[in-house]
């Protein structure tokens, strides 16, 4: 990483400002913006989180606003309504009210002196998200997004559900923010309304989790912020970027297919991460990048960035099973549209004696099969954040205990690029079951490195909006997409298909154990296969990465960090537990320390589906001087055949004063889950 400190303008900083809002509500916002630009208006840059501008974002946005300031733009970091410095409180995520304060805040940027107008948004994760659904409501001033990490179906495609299963991540982002949402706004910007703000939120903000297991369905509460209900609405340029281990990336695909006006999509080697500091590796000059966008729809300067074809994708090399990578071995390719006219979609059909073969003679038959409920223990995160642990480890064990389907040796490298599909005909002996199913690369010495995977609750099998319980012993054909991936099979390697019933704690089991009989007749797995493309030789390479430098800090304690995988011997009980967290760290633009520090944990029996149970607990704190106030916040989710039950505790310290304690003990029916 190249870090710059000279760069063509000068920079000024408002540390913090108030927008009003038509309802009288302020929300507090940080400006990076050039010298003089009041009298030479410039650009504006939008992006809006709530994860407080000025402590627990401030060491990525040190690097990063600056670096557009001083190329002649105005950064504006906005905080949420009820997060950070902003008055009010924030009960959920994407609200309208959250929208519709992103339009008047773009109305207020665009009518400052040092903007001349024209806004554009930026955003990972969160600030993705919200840039696309404010987007939709067409803001006149707004004209052009980049939106990294998100989605466009807050259902299907998000941390709460996939493939219409529970997935575990719902849990551990809801305990996270559970946790954020306890601390207070900054007194040094606020003022002494800092306490009365702090218990409104302490007693406004709920739990989130409790919210989304109430909605288990695709039903209005999810349509609403999915821009997928209605593309034609999204009509500004939008630049889509994600990275295979995030969970976001097939929504990259969606919006090249879908959308209907000048678009461009990345996706890298990259976890949840902003490409820059992107890992695993290569990092791209993403800043510059950026700015061949923002130069060209927000200038009206010829950047050449539309010129380039559509969707650039970063093809992965074979690589060991390892549950963390600082680099993958790979090369970047381009389509000019998606679906790509490169891409053939090539059935390999599944044979009884676990064969996978796309031409030849296979046996047909039925295969019946159980996992037992530890498979998935090695799966690693839903979401990659490129943290040691959170990449699937070596998938031999839970290949084991799986249906597999593997091809001979490959003869020659294999590519494929997309999402691929599992096609299986097959009857269950219960009225819920799932299906896990993943594509792994198999080496020589045997080890299995998960490439992709797809997960599909049977009872969603026509919608996700009506699911619908199974008829035991009925056949069903079921079509189950995997994320979509641009991958490498190396020659001497083996292509692998793996089935399970259960895949803990990626997803929430179901409630009785689940057998399936497979029918191998008509089953198939459905690859995205790509040819070598002549002019992916040709691409223009990215620059290397640059950033403003970095926040001044000291790191007073280091964060708790682990992640195991445990088996009981005596019980049998297998546990996956992990901590992270940002320690004590002091910036010293203002002399705050930020405190945060979380414990997770997912334990279950092999061959009891009820004994499942998810355990999260986070500490979060702010000091300065002898001002002192932090949270604890514990959440425990588990269930039985007919329900969901969340136990969940809130404790906020002033100093040593206890100032809020708040319990819940909550029942959520099961809806086909």
């Amino acid at each position: 990483m190249k870090v710059v400190s000279s760069f063509p303008h000068k920079i000024e900083e408002i540390a913090h400002c108030e927008i009003p809002m038509s309802d009288g509500c302020r929300l507090a916002a940080r400006i990076w913006r050039p010298e003089g630009a009041a009298d030479a208006p410039v650009p504006a840059i939008l992006e809006y989180l709530p994860y407080r501008k000025n402590d627990f974002t401030a060491e990525r946005d040190a690097t990063m606003q600056p670096y557009l300031a001083g190329h002649g733009y105005a950064g504006v970091r906005l905080d949420l309504r009820g997060a950070g410095d902003s008055e009010g409180v924030m009960p959920d995520e994407y609200l309208p009210q959250e929208l519709q304060d992103g339009v008047e805040a773009i109305a207020w940027i665009a009518d400052q002196p040092w903007c001349d107008g024209n806004v554009g948004m930026i955003g990972i994760s969160w600030g993705g998200f919200n840039g696309l659904q404010v987007a939709a409501l067409r803001p006149p001033a707004l004209k052009a997004i980049i939106t990294l990490c998100s989605t466009d179906d807050r259902y299907a495609d998000d941390v709460h559900y996939m493939g219409g299963c529970l997935l575990g991540e719902q849990l551990s982002w809801a305990s996270i923010m559970f946790g954020r949402n306890t601390l207070p706004p900054d007194p040094a910007n606020v003022g002494e309304r800092w306490r009365d703000m702090w218990m409104q939120r302490l007693k406004g903000s709920g739990l989130w989790l409790k919210n989304w297991l109430e909605h288990q369905t695709r039903d209005e509460f999810w349509k609403h912020g999915s821009v997928c209900e209605d593309w034609s609405q999204i009509k500004v340029p939008v630049y889509a970027v994600s990275g295979w281990p995030d969970g976001y990336c097939r929504a990259v695909f969606r919006l090249m297919e879908n959308l209907q006006g000048p678009r461009k999509g990345l996706v890298g080697p990259w976890a949840h991460r902003y490409p820059h500091i992107g890992e695993p590796g290569p990092a791209i000059g993403f800043l510059q990048e950026e700015l061949r966008w923002w130069d060209h729809w927000l200038k009206g300067e010829d950047t050449g960035i539309m010129d380039e074809p559509m969707l650039r994708l970063y093809r992965q090399n074979s690589a060991e099973p390892k549950g963390w990578y600082g680099t993958r071995e790979g090369a970047w390719i381009a389509e000019p549209s998606w679906p790509s006219p490169n891409v053939v979609r090539t059935d390999l059909r599944l044979g009884a004696d676990g064969r996978l073969a796309a031409e030849g003679e296979l046996p047909a038959g039925i295969l019946e099969h159980t996992s037992p409920l530890d498979v998935g223990m090695a799966s690693g995160k839903w979401c990659g954040y490129s943290k040691p642990g959170d990449a699937p480890l070596d998938k031999r064990r839970d290949d084991a205990a799986s249906l597999t389907f593997e091809t001979d040796v490959l003869d020659e490298a294999l590519d494929i690029a997309g999402d691929a599909e599992a096609i299986v005909n097959l009857s269950v002996d219960r009225p819920v079951a799932q299906l896990a199913v993943r594509i792994s690369d198999v080496h020589p010495d045997g080890r299995s490195t998960r490439v992709t995977f797809g997960i599909l609750n049977l009872t969603h099998r026509e919608s996700h909006e009506h699911p619908e319980p199974l008829v035991p012993g009925k056949v069903y054909r079921f079509v189950v997409p995997m994320k979509h991936v641009a991958q490498r099979f190396r020659a001497g390697h083996r292509l692998r298909l793996a089935i399970s019933t259960n895949y803990f704690p990626m997803i929430w089991p179901t409630p009785e154990r689940v057998s399936i009989a497979l029918h191998t007749e008509g089953s198939a797995l459905r690859l995205p296969l790509r040819a070598e493309v002549a002019a992916d030789a040709d691409l223009r390479p990215f620059e290397p990465p640059q950033a403003a430098p970095p926040l001044e800090k000291e790191v007073l304690e280091d964060p708790v960090e682990y992640w195991e995988i445990v088996e009981d011997a005596r019980t049998g009980q297998m546990e996956m537990r992990l901590a992270e967290g940002g320690g004590r760290i002091r910036i010293a633009g203002n002399d705050l320390v930020t405190i945060s520090q979380g414990h997770e944990s997912y334990r279950v029996m092999p061959d009891d589906n009820i004994s499942a149970i998810g355990e999260t607990r986070w500490t979060y704190g702010l000091e300065r001087g002898d001002w002192k106030v932090w949270s604890e916040t514990e959440t425990t989710l588990t269930s039985d055949r007919v329900d969901f039950i969340i136990r969940a505790r809130l404790r906020a310290w002033e100093g040593e004063t206890l100032v809020h304690e708040q319990e819940w003990d909550e029942r959520l029916p099961r809806v086909c889950m």
